[in-house]
């Protein structure tokens, strides 16, 4: 029995169509560390330049303790699932705040950010500096667990 060069063709796409999903299945939505991480907790003033949000529309509406900035976009289900989990949390643990941004009206700040699909969370401590990010959905458990390295 002989195998069609078609036939190799489909099997090597099916499994790597596959391996592809299993791929993103495992990893969307976990929050990782980020390159924009610095040490240390010093004043925000020593660190303006890593500041996210500094000379942004948004850079005065940080929450106490940290921020979740999530970049969204018009017709991203998953954005949408995300803003659900996000405001639950802000209303549960003191000191958190939730910002959207819409990802397509604001590029300059997604290229800036190497925002590269939607929906992507920033955990920003309370300077505005990034700690943590994730691209897909998270579940609520893991932006409780990122929040607690805060």
């Amino acid at each position: 029995m002989s195998m069609t060069t078609e036939t190799i063709v489909l099997i090597g796409a099916v499994a790597g169509a596959l391996a592809f999903g299993g791929y993103r299945a495992f990893t969307d939505g976990r929050f990782t560390g980020t390159h924009r991480v610095r040490g240390g907790a010093e004043e925000p003033e020593q660190h303006e330049g890593e500041r996210v949000l500094a000379g942004t529309e948004w850079a005065d509406q940080l929450g106490e303790r940290a921020t979740l900035l999530q970049f969204s976009s018009a017709f991203c289900a998953p954005c949408r699932a995300t803003r659900r989990i996000l405001t639950e949390i802000t209303e549960v643990v003191p000191g958190v705040r939730h910002l959207e941004i819409d990802a397509e009206h604001h590029l300059e700040l997604v290229r800036e950010l190497g925002i590269m699909r939607t929906p992507t969370t920033l955990v920003l401590d309370r300077f505005g500096r990034e700690v943590r990010r994730a691209q897909g959905a998270p579940a609520k458990q893991q932006v409780l667990a990122a929040l607690a390295e805060v």
